[in-house]
Parts: structure tokens; sequence; C-alpha cells
């Protein structure tokens, strides 16, 4: 098993110039990301309105992507980073998942930069992150379609969070989601009809050019979202 792990961060700002200044890290936390020792790949993201897919922006939610040659290098940014004290000095919240992945298929950017690290736990939290990078001529048929795809997430019990986040709007998009269990994750994906022809749609039109899923399983957190620990069930 790789040592490889995976952490996720997400930042909420509440006040305009704090998610101005949100926006304008997009750009310039690259600098200091570039530099980060044992940081292996990473990916600045924004939001989208509500939890799932939305081409309008969410200003007040952010998303950092890191994946870390060991915990080790995880922990020493989290706790003597510059950088994320800086980001804590103007969030609202900050919520870190650690984790470790159990598969992924696929590539993001050209890569999969995703080793396995775990042997699924069928009874603990699952991860799931999707990442795809949308062709041009199918935008409009596709984003007409998300609000019915995702109809099976209403009132779904194992759900405990998702987003939508991307690096590039409207054509690079991801989802994160946070299940209680495998269980809860199966009855998403073979059960929900609005899922299962969502999947039947992108093999017929080929809406992708680049796609990535991948399972992970969560082991620990710090910090709060909607002022909880997401984790803690």
């Amino acid at each position: 098993m790789s040592p490889q792990i995976t952490t996720i961060s997400f930042f909420k700002y509440s006040s305009f110039s704090n998610k101005a200044w949100g926006f304008k890290m997009m750009q310039f936390a690259n600098k200091d990301l570039s530099k980060v020792n044992g940081l292996t790949f990473y990916r600045l993201m924004g939001s989208g309105k509500g939890r799932g897919f939305n081409p309008l922006p969410d200003w007040s939610v952010y998303c950092l992507l890191q994946v870390w040659e060991s915990e080790e290098a995880a922990n020493a940014f989290f706790t003597s980073s510059a950088l994320i004290k800086r980001y804590a000095d103007h969030t609202e919240e900050l919520f870190t998942l650690y984790m470790k992945n159990i598969s992924a298929g696929g590539t993001w950017i050209g890569k999969n930069p995703f080793e396995k690290a775990a042997d699924l736990d069928p009874n603990l939290p699952i991860a799931v992150i999707t990442r795809a990078t949308i062709k041009w001529n199918w935008l409009l048929r596709f984003w007409k379609y998300v609000p019915t795809s995702e109809e099976g997430l209403d009132g779904n019990e194992g759900l405990i969070y998702t987003k939508g986040v991307g690096e590039v709007p409207i054509i690079q998009m991801a989802t994160f989601s946070l299940w209680k269990d495998f269980e809860s994750v199966k009855k998403f994906a073979y059960k929900s009809p609005q899922h299962k022809e969502a999947i039947k749609k992108t093999r017929e039109y080929e809406w992708y050019s680049e796609e990535l899923f991948s399972r992970f399983q969560p082991y620990k957190s710090s910090g709060t979202w909607e002022g909880k620990d997401l984790l803690v069930l």
C-alpha cells in the first residue's frame, strides 16, 4: 500500500473583502503551494451555488485538494505553513478532511494523482471525488440535464455533505461527496434512476474530454463546516 494521503480543505468567507481575498488566492496561492515539501499534486477550486453542479459561482466557498507523499508532510503544512495561517485569518470556517485512496480511475490534467493507500472498510464513511472536463459542443445539453441528474440526492439519508467545485467555471467541474458508509454510496449509484440515466447519457453522448472517479476512506478531520465536524456522525 502507498503511504500517500489526500486532504481536501474547504474555506468559507463571509465579508466582501474576505471573499475578494479568497478569489485572489485562486491565483496567488500557487506560488506558495508549488514549493511545499511532500506535496505531489494540488488543485485550487471555486464552487457553485447550492450543493451540486451549478454554473453560477458561490463566492463564499473555495476548496483546496492536495495529494501528499505522507501524512507527516501534510501535518507539517497544516501546523506550520504561513499560507494556511493566512487562510485561517480570512475565513469564517476552515475544514480539512484527511483521506486514503481506495480506488481511482481516469485522469486529471493528464494523469491519475491518486495511489491506492487503503482497502475499503464498508462500515466507515466514504468520500467520493469526480472530476470532468466537458466538451465545448456538449456544454448546453450537459448543463440542461444537471438538475435532473441530481434529484436522487434530495432526502438521501446516507449523504453527509456534497459540493460542486471546479478549476474553470462551466468547463472543468468536480464534485465532492461524503457518505455515511459504502451501502449509502451503492444505493445512490445503482438504485437512483436519475443517476443511472446520467451515466447512460454520459456514455451515449461522450460529454467529457477527460474524467476521473475516485473513492476515499476519510480517517481524520480538523475544523468545522456549517458548525460541525462532518466526520463525526
